[in-house]
């Protein structure tokens, strides 16, 4: 009697389809995408269009507004161009109305905006870098107090600081609009986590053994390497300070001391109120020029603004 062997059975050819394509995995659905992730790329999209038309759309009202003349200003649509364009007279016009104050109100606000913030972000890459890297009695409490001063609105604060600056004999200069600005809890925040991200203790330690004091590892090795941090600290800054209004507007009565915000708002009130159409149009154009230096700064610091923008996500 012969034993026939499991080895010796013949082995069952595989049934391939028709087609000549291996069958699919169980639970795959092919090469298409499926409806939902189409739809929130559909969303996505529809939002960030959404997002740029409210940002673009003010200014490129803003932008035809200032080339028309003052009767194509009310007798034309907002978005459509007048007969002539005026922008090189309105622009004259600005600058001359009121014996040149406009000039002399865009000069305080760099010096608000520009110097404030500058001195202000230094102030708070240098407290960030304290609560990161230096140990003290009490430093957590006091970091809490700097959160609590993020929470609180900049308008809330208006009052109380105009009744400081009142004790102090500062109102109604420029000191009192000045030093408010330089005070900034959140960009004290960014700054420790900035200091967290960027600047690695050993290289702190072996900094102090080669016999470099606390201000010198600061300024020569921390300070560098904080810089993307710095940068987005005083675009933020510098952004609060130059549309500040309502401390101004409580600090200040001296027009020569106005900022370009408050300046523009009391023409744009006389126009409403006491029937001066041209300062109306006044106020339009020095919109216009008031937006530029924005501008102009964010494409300056772009690169360190984007890196800044971007720290922590990947380390």
């Amino acid at each position: 009697m012969t034993e026939t062997s499991t080895l010796d059975a013949p082995t069952p050819t595989p049934v391939t389809p028709p087609s000549g394509r291996r069958p699919a995995p169980r639970g795959h659905k092919g090469p298409g995408k499926s409806p939902s992730i189409l739809l929130s790329k559909a969303g996505v999209t529809a939002m960030l269009g959404l997002a740029t038309l409210y940002t673009l759309l003010p200014l490129t009202w803003l932008l035809l507004s200032s080339t028309k003349s003052r009767e194509d200003l009310f007798g034309t649509n907002g978005f459509a161009l007048g007969e002539e364009i005026h922008l090189a007279d309105n622009l004259g016009h600005l600058f001359r109305a009121d014996d040149g104050v406009y000039l002399r109100w865009l000069i305080n606000t760099v010096l608000y905006a520009g110097v404030g913030a500058l001195l202000a972000a230094v102030f708070s890459v240098a407290a960030g870098y304290a609560f990161d890297k230096l140990a003290f009695r009490g430093k957590e409490r006091l970091f809490s107090l700097v959160l609590l001063g993020v929470m609180v609105p900049g308008t809330a604060m208006a009052i109380p600081l105009y009744l400081l600056a009142a004790k102090a004999g500062l109102v109604n200069t420029f000191w009192g609009v000045f030093i408010p600005g330089l005070v900034f809890p959140f960009g004290v925040y960014l700054a420790r986590v900035f200091s967290a991200s960027y600047v690695p203790d050993e290289v702190l330690e072996a900094a102090r053994m080669d016999g470099a004091g606390e201000f010198r590892t600061f300024c020569r090795i921390a300070f560098p390497m904080i810089a993307p941090g710095f940068v987005t600290i005083f675009l933020f800054q510098f952004t609060q300070i130059w549309n500040s209004f309502f401390l101004p507007l409580v600090m200040l009565s001296d027009q020569d001391l106005y900022p370009v915000n408050l300046g523009l708002y009391v023409w744009y009130s006389s126009a409403l109120t006491q029937g001066h159409p041209e300062d109306y149009l006044l106020a339009v154009v020095g919109s216009l020029v008031a937006v530029a230096p924005l501008i102009a700064v964010f494409l300056m610091l772009q690169r360190f603004w984007k890196s800044g923008m971007t720290a922590g996500a990947v380390k």
